[in-house]
C-alpha cells in the first residue's frame, strides 16, 4: 500500500480575473523509501499542490475544489487545522526552497530546530537538545556544540539548507516535501545537499517529493518522475525512459532547454583589450582584528566582444571582484583600467561620467528594481541622468530598448511586480544596457530562473553582445551556463585565481583540482 496516494486533486485560486485552475485533477502516489520528483516551470502548480495536501495554501484566495490525498488512513483534505498541525513536521515535513526566509532570524538555530520536537514529541529541553546535536551532526554541520547557538545569519547558504533539512527530520516524519532545495545553491553543495538526502531517505526508508524545475537534477535521485504543465500532470515516467523517450511537446521542451552543450561559435579573433585588472585584492576587516580577503591578487584581461565567465563556490570571491571592478567596492590594492584610464586612485566625481561605460545586471531583479518605478521610468532613468535623452526622444528611445530586449510595448506603464522572473530580468538587461556599455558584469542572472526562461534570457544575451559589440563578465556558479555562454573561464577558490582558459580546453583538460571537483559535481542529464 503506497505511502500517500492523491486523486484529482484541483485547486483553484479566485483573482482579478476569475478563479484560476493551479492545480486540475492531479493524481500521484509515494511510497516508502521511494523519491517521486514533480518537474515544471513556474506557475505549472508543482508547489501548490504539495502545499495543499498540508493546509498551506493560503485560503482565501486559494480552494481545494476536489480531490482526495490518502495517508496512513487519513484524508489530508478532510482533516480539521488542528489534525493538519499535529501532521504537519511530524508525520509530513517539508524542506523549503529559501532557508534564509523560512528560518526565524531573531531565534537561534538551536531554538528553531528542538521546536519540532519539543511540540510533537513533547521532548523535555534537555533530550531536545541532545537529539539536535546529533542531527546536526548527522546533516554534516562541523562543531555541532559550539554552532547550536548560532543565528541564521551566521551560515552560508549551503549550511541553513542542511539546518532545514535536520529541521525537517528530527521529528522522524515518515514523507518528506522537498521543494526547490538545491536551486540557489553551488555545484558542490548541492551535490552533497542531494547525497545527504539520498542517504537519509535510505536510513529512515523516508517517501520523499522532490519538487524541481531542472531536470537534471532529478536525473539521479527519483525513481518517477511527474511532469507539470499549467496545472496538469502532461507526462510520468521512469527517468531512464522518460529521458530517452519523452512522449510530450513540454518534456521535449524541458530536456532541450537542460541539455545546453557548448558554445556555437568560436572565441573572437580580436584581441583588443577593454578591461584590465591586475593584482587586485580586496580585503575587508573581520571581527578580532583578522582580515578576509574576499579578492587575493586576481588578474584579468577582459577583451572586446568577449564573454568572460567567472565561477567558483559562495564565498570565493565572484560577486565582490566584479564589484570592485565596477568600484562598487574599494579595492585595496592593485590596478584595474578601462581602456587604459586607471580607476581605482579616481573618486565618486571622477568615476560618474565612466560609468555609463561600465553597467551591471544584478542576479535578482525583483530587488533591484523600484517597485514604485514603471518600465518606462526604470529604463529612461538611466538616460535621463547620463544626459543622453532629451524629452522629445526619450520614449523612442525606451521603446527601442523594450524592442531589443523582447518585452512588449504596450508593456510601458506595468510595474516591476506585474512581470514574471524572466519579464523582469529582461527589463534589468534593458536598463543596462540603456547607457550605450563598453562593459557589463551579469553577476548570477539566470540561476533563480526555470530552465527554458534560462536559455531565452542566455538566447539574448548572445544576441545582445553580438548586436552591441558588448564585452561581457559572465558570473555563475552554473557551468552548464558557462559552457554555452562564454568564451573564456576564470576560477576562483577561496578569493585566489585557480585556472583560467577557453572554455572547451579547460572542460576538457581541467588543470587545478578544485576545476575539477566543480566540473565532477555538475548535474548532468546524460
Amino acid at each position: 500500500m503506497a505511502l500517500l496516494e492523491v486523486e484529482d486533486l484541483s485547486v483553484w485560486f479566485h483573482t482579478r480575473n476569475g478563479m484560476v485552475r493551479a492545480v486540475e485533477q492531479v493524481s500521484f502516489a509515494v511510497d516508502a523509501g521511494e523519491t517521486l520528483a514533480i518537474v515544471g516551470e513556474s506557475g505549472s502548480g508543482k508547489s501548490v499542490c504539495c502545499y495543499s495536501l498540508l493546509g498551506l495554501v493560503p485560503m482565501p484566495p486559494g480552494r481545494v475544489e476536489s480531490g482526495s490525498a490518502r495517508f496512513a488512513g487519513r484524508d489530508l483534505l478532510r482533516l480539521a487545522p488542528r489534525q493538519l498541525r499535529a501532521v504537519r513536521g511530524s508525520e509530513i515535513a517539508t524542506i523549503f526552497q529559501d532557508p534564509m526566509t523560512c528560518l526565524n532570524p531573531f531565534l537561534t538555530l538551536g531554538d528553531q530546530l528542538m521546536e519540532p520536537l519539543r511540540q510533537h514529541r513533547k521532548v523535555g529541553r534537555k533530550a531536545a537538545r541532545a537529539r539536535a546535536l546529533e542531527l546536526l551532526e548527522e546533516v554534516g554541520i562541523a562543531d555541532a556544540e559550539r554552532r547550536f547557538d548560532a543565528y541564521p545569519h551566521e551560515f552560508s547558504g549551503g549550511m541553513r539548507q542542511r539546518v532545514m533539512i535536520a529541521m525537517a527530520l528530527i521529528a522522524e516524519p515518515k514523507l518528506l516535501i522537498a521543494d526547490e532545495p538545491t536551486t540557489a545553491l553551488d555545484v558542490t553543495i548541492q551535490a552533497q545537499i542531494l547525497r545527504l538526502i539520498a542517504e537519509l531517505q535510505a536510513r529512515r526508508n523516508l517517501g520523499v517529493i522532490f519538487v524541481s524545475h531542472d531536470l537534471a537534477v532529478v536525473a539521479d535521485i527519483a525513481d518517477r518522475i511527474l511532469v507539470m504543465q499549467d496545472g496538469r500532470v502532461v507526462e510520468r515516467g521512469a527517468p531512464a525512459t522518460l529521458f530517452r523517450d519523452p512522449q510530450h511537446p513540454y518534456t521535449r521542451k524541458l530536456l532541450a532547454a537542460s541539455r545546453r552543450g557548448h558554445k556555437a561559435a568560436p572565441p573572437p579573433p580580436q584581441r583588443e583589450p577593454v578591461i584590465e585588472v591586475e593584482g587586485l585584492r580586496t580585503w575587508f576587516s573581520a571581527p578580532g582584528g583578522r582580515m578576509v580577503k574576499a579578492v587575493d591578487d586576481v588578474s584579468l584581461t577582459l577583451y572586446r566582444n568577449e564573454i568572460l565567465g567567472v565561477v567558483g563556490e559562495s564565498g570565493s570571491g565572484k560577486s565582490t571582484l566584479g564589484r570592485s571592478i565596477l568600484q562598487l567596492v574599494k579595492p585595496t590594492a592593485g590596478s584595474v583600467r578601462l581602456r587604459g584610464t586607471e580607476l581605482t586612485t579616481l573618486d565618486e566625481r571622477a568615476l560618474r561620467p565612466l560609468r555609463r561605460h561600465l553597467q551591471m545586471i544584478f542576479q535578482d531583479p525583483y530587488a533591484s528594481l523600484n517597485p514604485r518605478m514603471s518600465v518606462f521610468d526604470a529604463l529612461a532613468e538611466p538616460l535621463r541622468y547620463h544626459r543622453l535623452a532629451s524629452r522629445r526622444d526619450v520614449t523612442a528611445q525606451v521603446l527601442a530598448l523594450m524592442d531589443d530586449v523582447g518585452l512588449p510595448r504596450s508593456a510601458i506603464r506595468k510595474y516591476p511586480h506585474e512581470f514574471s522572473g524572466g519579464q523582469r530580468q529582461r527589463i534589468a538587461i534593458g536598463r543596462a544596457l540603456a547607457t550605450r556599455p563598453e562593459v557589463v558584469i551579469a553577476d548570477e542572472p539566470v540561476s533563480a530562473l526555470d530552465v527554458t526562461i534560462q536559455a531565452q534570457i542566455l538566447e539574448l544575451i548572445l544576441a545582445l553582445v553580438a548586436r552591441h559589440d558588448l564585452s561581457l563578465i559572465f558570473i555563475s556558479h552554473d557551468l552548464s551556463v558557462v559552457r554555452y555562454l562564454c568564451d573564456r573561464v576564470l576560477v576562483l577558490h577561496r578569493g585566489k585565481a585557480v585556472e583560467s582558459g577557453t572554455t572547451e580546453a579547460l572542460w576538457a583538460a581541467p588543470q587545478a583540482a578544485y576545476t575539477r571537483e566543480l566540473l565532477a559535481a555538475a548535474p548532468r542529464l546524460d
